[in-house]
C-alpha cells in the first residue's frame, strides 16, 4: 500500500507548503499519539529540532497535537538527529521527534520519527498513522491532556554518550581539529565532544541564525572545510550536516574523505584488531573501488537502494553492523541504532590514533573508481524503460567494462530526471560510456 506523505525519511518539503504548515504538523502529532495510546496508556514522547528559523512554529504544532491526544513532550531543543534516537531510548519514552530537513536549505522542514529502542519505524506502523490522518480528531477529555516539559540537560548527555563510544583511554590531546557544524543541530555539541576529549577545535559553521544552516558550510559544502585546515594547519576536519547525521572528513593534506572511503577505513580497522567482519553493505551508489577492497579481505558487500533505510534493512537482515553510504550516512550498529556524524567521526579517528597511521596510509590499498553522473531530463510520457536502444547500449557498455566498471541507470525520486551513472576505472572511458547511454535516452521518441 503506497504511502501519501511518509517518505524514505519522515515527511518532508517546503515550509508553508502541504505538507509541512501548522496545521497539517498539528493533525499529524494527534494522529500520532491516537496510534500510540492504542498500546500505551500514557505516552511519553521527545521533540527535538535543527536550527532553522521554522523550528520554533512545527515544535509548537507538534507538542499540542500531541497534547490534544493525551501525549506527553518533553522539548530537547536543537540537537542532532541521532541524540533523539539515543535519548528517546535512554529516557524510556514511547518515541522520538525530529524536526528537520538535514541537508536541504533552511526553507524546507520535515517531520522523522523514532521507536522506542532509537531504530526508524516500519512501514506498517506509518500507514497506521496516514489512516489516523484521514479520521476525524478525538479530543481526550480535560485530565487527560497531556503535558510539556524541557530536557535542560539534553546536550550533556549526548555528548557523554558520543564520548562513551570509544574506549575509556581513547583521547585527542596533541590533535588541532577542525569542527564545521553546518550552522546546524550540533553547533554547540560537535566541538564539545572533540574538546572534552582533548582536542584543540577550531570551529566553523557553529554560528546559526534561523536560516543559514547548510549554507556554504557543512558535509554539502565542504570547500570551507578544506580551506580551514589548511588555514589553521589542523591534523584533521570534520564537517556534518544539519541534523549531523553524516560527514565528510578532511587530513591535514586537504584530502577530502567521503563516506565510502570512511566506511572501508572503520571495516579494515577493525579487521586490523582482530574484529571480526562479516559483511558490509552500501547502495546502489557505494564506489566499487570499495567492494573491490572488501572482497579482496575475504568481507561480504551488499547493495542496498539509495537511502539509510534500506541499508539499515539489509544489516539487520544479514546480521552486520557496518553500512553507509558515501553522502557520508554510516551506520555502525554495535555504537549506536542509527546514522551518527559524531559517533563515526570519533570511529575513524579512533582508527588513526589506534594504529599510529593517517587516513591515507589507512586508505592506501583504495583507489576510488572515476565515476560520471549525468542527469537526463525525461519528457513527458517517455518510459525509458521501454527503451530498446538503451538496453542494447548499456549491454554493449556493461560487457566493454567487464568486472572495472559497471553502469546504474535510474530514477529520480523527486523530479522527472534520469540518472545515468558509469564507474570505471579509466575516467575518459567512464566518460565516454557514459554519453554514449545518454545519447541512447535522447534518441527515444516518447509515445
Amino acid at each position: 500500500m503506497a504511502r501519501k506523505y511518509f517518505g524514505t525519511d519522515g515527511i518532508r518539503g517546503t515550509v508553508g507548503q502541504s505538507p509541512i504548515t501548522p496545521d497539517f504538523v498539528l493533525r499529524l502529532a494527534h494522529a500520532v499519539g491516537r496510534v500510540l495510546r492504542r498500546t500505551e496508556a500514557h505516552p511519553t514522547v521527545l521533540i527535538g529540532k535543527d536550527t532553522r528559523i521554522s523550528g520554533y512554529m512545527l515544535e509548537s504544532a507538534l507538542e499540542s497535537g500531541f497534547n490534544s491526544a493525551g501525549v506527553d513532550v518533553v522539548l530537547l531543543g536543537p540537537v542532532p538527529t541521532p541524540a533523539v534516537a539515543y535519548l528517546t531510548r535512554a529516557q524510556r519514552a514511547s518515541l522520538g521527534v525530529v524536526i528537520s530537513a538535514s541537508h536541504n536549505p533552511f526553507a524546507d522542514n520535515g517531520i522523522k520519527f523514532f521507536s522506542a529502542l532509537g531504530a526508524k519505524l516500519p512501514d506498517d506502523w506509518e500507514l497506521a498513522v496516514e489512516a489516523a490522518l484521514d479520521e476525524a480528531p478525538v479530543w481526550v477529555a480535560s485530565g487527560e491532556l497531556g503535558k510539556a516539559r524541557r530536557l535542560g540537560d539534553a546536550d550533556g548527555r549526548y555528548i557523554e554518550f558520543c564520548k562513551s563510544t570509544c574506549d575509556h583511554d581513547f583521547t585527542l590531546k596533541g590533535l588541532k581539529i577542525v569542527v564545521d557544524g553546518a550552522n546546524g543541530a550540533a553547533y554547540q555539541i560537535a566541538p564539545a565532544v572533540f574538546h572534552e576529549l582533548g582536542a584543540e577545535v577550531i570551529k566553523i559553521g557553529c554560528s546559526p541564525d534561523g536560516l543559514n544552516i547548510n549554507k556554504d558550510v557543512g558535509a554539502t559544502h565542504p570547500q570551507a572545510l578544506l580551506e580551514a585546515v589548511k588555514a589553521h594547519g589542523a591534523h584533521y576536519g570534520v564537517a556534518l550536516d544539519g541534523d549531523a547525521d553524516r560527514l565528510q572528513m578532511v587530513d591535514a593534506e586537504g584530502r577530502l574523505y567521503n563516506g565510502d572511503e570512511l566506511l572501508y577505513l572503520i571495516a579494515s580497522q577493525r579487521l586490523a584488531d582482530g574484529q571480526a567482519v562479516p559483511g558490509v553493505v552500501g547502495t546502489l551508489m557505494t564506489n566499487m573501488a570499495v567492494e573491490v577492497a572488501l572482497k579482496a579481505r575475504g568481507v561480504q558487500f551488499v547493495r542496498a537502494k539509495v537511502g539509510d533505510r534500506y541499508v539499515l534493512e539489509e544489516l539487520h537482515k544479514h546480521g552486520w553492523i557496518l553500512g553507509g553510504e558515501g553522502s557520508g550516512h554510516l551506520l555502525v550498529l554495535d555504537r549506536h541504532t542509527t546514522g551518527d556524524g559524531l559517533v563515526s567521526a570519533l570511529q575513524v579517528l579512533s582508527a588513526c590514533v589506534a594504529s599510529g597511521k593517517t587516513m591515507a596510509q589507512l586508505l592506501a590499498d583504495v583507489t576510488l573508481f572515476p565515476q560520471t553522473l549525468i542527469n537526463v531530463r525525461l519528457l513527458p510520457g517517455q518510459d525509458w524503460k521501454t527503451n530498446t536502444f538503451l538496453s542494447e547500449e548499456t549491454q554493449a557498455v556493461q560487457a566493454e567494462l567487464g568486472d572495472t566498471g559497471r553502469v546504474l541507470i535510474r530514477a529520480s525520486g523527486t523530479e522527472p530526471l534520469l540518472r545515468v551513472m558509469v564507474e570505471a576505472r579509466d575516467a575518459t572511458q567512464a566518460q565516454t560510456c557514459a554519453e554514449r547511454l545518454v545519447a541512447a535516452v535522447k534518441a527515444q521518441v516518447p509515445a
